[in-house]
């Protein structure tokens, strides 16, 4: 998974690193520099002076040694090198950097600027410790520069980060206001034209089209529902007229009341996808037993010599606040699978105060599908040869989110499926 991080805090530490990393830049280069040059000066001119004073020596051999500031000079004779230091017998003629501990216990750094005649060697000692405490206190000090800038970068990227961020904190602030208009508000009026006044735009453009597409879906849904509800009252006025003749016989007298029904579920289903469409709640007071009732009948009836029994156990009375075709629609497309699963066997119905469970004998379910059956188009395994697209118990899953309830089905221990909708949360 990629990492996030808030654009302010970028801005932040974009600042923070910049400036720390420019002025940590500046700070080593000065160090280095200063100490380049110095050294680079310091053994020039001990070089210098170191030629001086041997050709002093030549002149007058009797200047063996000299002393001034910060300078010291040594003359040894060639033959008597025993005399000279050990530490400096074998240098080669130049400048070289070398340290001792002085007198006070401490260590002393110092450069050595040696030439070797034939005759003579001379040796000028030019006492560096000042020089070295000093630039010890330059990088302290520059230590603490790094420090304050760095403090101070994390202070202009916190006010730059604001000044950035605060248009494109409003566009957030007035996207969210938008609460479901109609017909929302514009957004680029409000904005520079800058990036976020084209990011604004864009969005208006987008909210424009997403609204047109949402009115053009509502009315078709509107209009199709009123199409179809037309011919559907037709065809149960016809069933109801051809049901009240006394000359029926029994056989079509049950062929036209599984029509009735087919007539009544497809108002229900109407009912229902107009809700999900208009994503508004429509609100009634459903008896959840007696619409069991009924939607157990009306599945019996269609099982043919299938042998299956079903039963409702009403333990509590319960009543939802919700039209009578939206349950229908929730619950008899629980009640249905469990029919169309189970072979042979039972399907019992138990309702609740504040749910209501459907149990069957049928092949049952596994876990894994039982997380995904509410997913549009998957079908579990036990459905393999049976007819259907896989969007019945993908409506029940919508319907729920709609007003609130909640919906699992789970493998019996013994075997067969649970369906449990609980109504409220």
């Amino acid at each position: 998974m990629q990492y996030r991080r808030k654009l302010r805090s970028r801005i932040i530490i974009s600042f923070l690193l910049l400036g720390s990393g420019l002025t940590a830049l500046f700070a080593f280069a000065t160090i280095q520099l200063r100490e380049r040059l110095e050294s680079d000066l310091i053994g020039k001119a001990l070089e210098e002076n170191l030629r001086g004073y041997a050709d002093s020596f030549y002149v007058d051999p009797s200047q063996q040694f000299f002393e001034f500031e910060k300078i010291v000079g040594y003359t040894y004779s060639a033959r008597r090198f025993a005399n000279v230091r050990m530490e400096w017998r074998d240098l080669p003629n130049g400048v070289h950097d070398l340290s001792e501990i002085n007198a006070k216990g401490r260590e002393a750094s110092y450069k050595l600027a040696v030439r070797k005649d034939r005759d003579y060697w001379f040796f000028l000692r030019y006492d560096t410790t000042q020089e070295r405490e000093s630039q010890d206190q330059l990088q302290w000090a520059l230590l603490v520069a790094v420090g304050g800038f760095s403090v101070l970068s994390f202070l202009l990227g916190l006010w730059s980060s604001q000044r950035v961020m605060r248009p494109v904190a409003d566009l957030v602030r007035r996207v969210q206001a938008f609460g479901g208009e109609a017909q929302p508000e514009a957004l680029a009026p409000h904005f520079a034209d800058d990036e976020v006044g084209q990011l604004a735009a864009a969005l208006d453009d987008y909210s424009m089209r997403l609204t047109e597409l949402v009115k053009r879906d509502r009315e078709f849904n509107a209009d199709v529902s009123h199409e179809l509800r037309t011919p559907l009252a037709v065809i149960r006025g016809a069933v109801e007229l051809l049901l009240a003749q006394d000359d029926l016989d029994q056989r079509s007298r049950q062929r036209l009341l599984r029509i009735e029904r087919a007539c009544l579920q497809s108002i229900d289903l109407i009912t229902a996808l107009l809700t999900l469409s208009r994503n508004e709640r429509l609100h009634g007071q459903t008896d959840i037993a007696r619409l069991a009732e009924q939607l157990l009948e009306a599945n019996l009836a269609t099982q043919g010599r299938k042998p299956v029994s079903g039963r409702v156990i009403a333990h509590q009375a319960a009543i939802v606040n919700a039209p009578e075709a939206v349950l229908s629609v929730a619950i008899g497309n629980l009640v249905g699978n469990a029919f169309k699963y189970t072979a042979a066997g039972e399907v019992r119905i138990d309702v609740h105060a504040d749910r209501i469970e459907i149990r069957d004998s049928g092949a049952g379910i596994s876990a894994e599908e039982a997380e995904r059956v509410f997913e549009r188009g998957m079908r579990g395994r036990s459905a393999e040869g049976s007819h259907g697209a896989g969007i019945g118990l993908a409506v029940v899953s919508r319907l729920c989110e709609l007003y609130g309830w909640q919906v699992r089905l789970a493998p019996e221990p013994q075997g067969g499926t649970l369906a449990e909708l609980r109504f409220g949360r």
